[in-house]
């Protein structure tokens, strides 16, 4: 219900209702109602996401703190650097108006939040679990640093790329659609839940995700499974996916060695992959080339290199 609001809200300022002169309005993932009166111009962004994002917005100059865990876009990695588990104080000293985090944040470090609060500074909780909240997402940090414009531009081009692969997919025969298990964390035997956006990567890409029934563990995009499961549908499983990256740091080695794997048919034909996180784990217009990556892992007569 908090995400029909959010998303009604955002309509709301697009189309003029109810919208004081001057100023539009959002609710956060925090179900904090942000008031935009102007762009912020000095921005702290503590989630790589919202970092990648606001590079593609356009902006530079305007963020002047990121996380401690960028790695894309590469100017990203020349700004000053912030911890949410330091001290507030650092934050403060750099006098941003904005502080970008996402609900994990806002759950473990509470006291953060408060303090910049205290100190006057906007705090802004975003994290989408879906392709249609990742448009609203784009929409409300163009709206949040006065780049609405380009987020329109980025959510038509997603929409325009998704067309393209779709009609690749539509090529591929329902009966020869790829089984798939997509691992999220392997010393855990976690994977995804089916509501993340790492399971619409893999759907759109015209993979079957046979781990449909994994139960989404708290808020996160994360799933529980279990060993004992995965085997059960061993012998269903053509593809063995897995990202890679900070979340799980796995070799196909270590999945093909795992014990008892030898009995899942991805193993056995050697049909184990891995694909980085940051192209199927976050809401970034990278989403659409990890969608294409997986394409080219389950289908490479389909998805041809370059398509």
């Amino acid at each position: 219900m908090m995400r029909i609001f959010r998303a009604l809200s955002l309509f709301m300022l697009v189309v003029g209702v109810a919208m004081p002169a001057g100023a539009a309005s959002f609710v956060d993932e925090a179900g904090r109602t942000i008031t935009v009166a102007r762009p912020f111009s000095r921005i702290i962004s503590l989630y790589p996401a919202h970092t990648e994002n606001l590079f593609s917005l356009g902006l530079d100059r305007e963020i002047v703190g990121v996380s401690r865990n960028e790695d894309f876009p590469p100017a990203a990695l020349a700004k000053p650097t912030f911890d949410y588990r330091g001290d507030a104080e650092r934050i403060l000293a750099v006098r941003p108006d904005l502080v970008l985090i996402r609900p994990m944040i806002e759950r473990s470090h509470p006291q953060l939040v408060a303090k910049l609060k205290e100190a006057g500074i906007t705090v802004v909780s975003l994290q989408p679990v879906s392709i249609d909240e990742t448009y609203t997402y784009w929409r409300q940090l163009g709206l949040l640093t006065g780049k609405g414009a380009a987020a329109e531009s980025m959510v038509k081009r997603c929409q325009e790329e998704l067309l393209a692969i779709d009609r690749i997919v539509a090529t591929i025969p329902e009966a020869q659609r790829q089984r798939v298990y997509f691992e999220a964390i392997h010393a855990r035997m976690k994977t995804f839940a089916p509501a993340s956006m790492a399971i619409f990567a893999l759907t759109r890409a015209g993979g079957v995700n046979v781990a449909s029934d994994a139960e989404r563990v708290r808020e996160t995009n994360i799933a529980a499974y279990g060993k004992e499961r995965i085997l059960a549908k061993a012998g269903s499983i053509d593809v063995f996916l897995a990202q890679s990256g900070p979340m799980n740091r796995v070799e196909v080695a270590t999945i093909v060695n795992e014990p008892g794997f030898a009995a899942i048919k991805a193993v056995r034909e050697g049909k184990v992959h891995l694909v980085d996180e940051e192209l199927v784990a976050r809401p970034t217009l990278r989403l659409v080339e990890g969608i294409r990556q997986l394409g080219r892992m389950l289908y490479p007569r389909h998805f041809k290199a370059g398509r």
